[in-house]
């Protein structure tokens, strides 16, 4: 009869030792946690040419948009309003790869215009009827393509980053098509003006003639 409470402790102690045992196989059969996911890779740095090349691109798109706005509601000839309808669905549509890119490539591009676009954004406003006309025309349709077109390609070579080559290499056609639709609607405008082949004034000059030399920045 004292030997029961013997038997008693080790069966506890038996069964205990059991619960243990099935515990920690149960943890441990429990599925691991996830991994964390890899983070994500931060883009190549870019040169700063190339950087500025994009800044450019973004740039000219912006001036050419907001001046063409400006002459879809104030231009007198309907030919001239139908041209700044061109530039703003065209340069729309070439910003929007600009700013696409940019992202892409992690740069920061300006939100704004640059004071010597808002100043020129400023002079046409206080213009008006053909003279409004024609200096839109000479100024956003001719020189300031003029421009873009020379700074996409003389800065080419610069470019090293080939996704931003491959774009101005696609930009620089359209801004030459703009320039010359400019130069032909100078033209035009001017001989109904004159009721002459010839162009008033001195600013004769076309896309594949001689041009004055733009200022520099």
């Amino acid at each position: 009869m004292q030997k029961r409470p013997r038997i008693h402790a080790a069966l506890a102690l038996s069964f205990a030792g059991a619960m243990f045992a099935a515990t920690t196989q149960a943890q441990t059969a429990q599925p691991a946690a996830p991994a964390a996911a890899p983070a994500a890779k931060a883009p190549a740095k870019l040169d700063r040419s190339d950087r500025n090349s994009l800044i450019e691109m973004a740039q000219s798109n912006m001036a050419e948009i907001s001046s063409a706005k400006l002459a879809l509601t104030k231009a007198a000839n309907p030919e001239i309003k139908a041209y700044a309808q061109r530039m703003v669905d065209e340069h729309t549509k070439a910003l929007a790869e600009v700013q696409a890119l940019a992202q892409a490539k992690g740069v920061e591009l300006p939100k704004e215009l640059t004071v010597k676009h808002k100043a020129k954004g400023a002079m046409l406003e206080a213009l008006s009827g053909d003279i409004f006309d024609r200096t839109y025309m000479k100024q956003s349709g001719r020189r300031d393509h003029r421009v873009t077109h020379e700074q996409l390609r003389d800065g080419m070579d610069k470019i090293k980053d080939p996704d931003i080559k491959a774009l101005a290499m696609k930009m620089r056609p359209i801004v030459e098509q703009h320039l010359l639709a400019a130069d032909e609607l100078i033209a035009r405008t001017a001989r109904n003006a004159t009721g002459t082949a010839g162009t008033p004034g001195n600013d004769t000059s076309t896309a594949t003639g001689k041009e004055p030399t733009p200022m520099k920045k």
